[in-house]
């Protein structure tokens, strides 16, 4: 049997991919806003968390090996904690992270 690897379209950065779906130019247009929204609003939040985390490792005079045991994650994942890389975590991986070290997170709806 053959796979095809054929390249058939590129999107371009930058582009609207809901107007390369097919949805009308105005729905393309709510629809690309309102999906970077939501992601601004994710790292925004994930940053949020991170930064909680950050702070009792400081707090606690931590090395990063120290905390990655306390976390039960990787020394790798501690760096990259305290230094906000967002897109390598959930944000349930981070809320599950910080109810190891005692502070349960809590949701609030405005």
């Amino acid at each position: 049997m053959k796979i095809e690897t054929k390249i058939r379209h590129v999107t371009r950065p930058g582009a609207n991919l809901f107007l390369e779906l097919g949805f009308t130019p105005a729905e393309a247009k709510r629809l690309q806003a309102a999906s970077r929204k939501q992601i601004s609003d994710t790292r925004l939040l994930k940053r949020q968390l991170m930064e909680e985390l950050s702070v009792w490792i400081a707090k606690h005079h931590l090395k990063q090996a120290a905390a990655a045991e306390i976390l039960m994650v990787s020394r790798p994942r501690v760096s990259d904690v305290v230094n906000k890389k967002t897109a390598k975590f959930t944000i349930d991986t981070l809320v599950e992270m910080l109810s190891r070290i005692g502070k349960p997170v809590r949701l609030a709806i405005n």
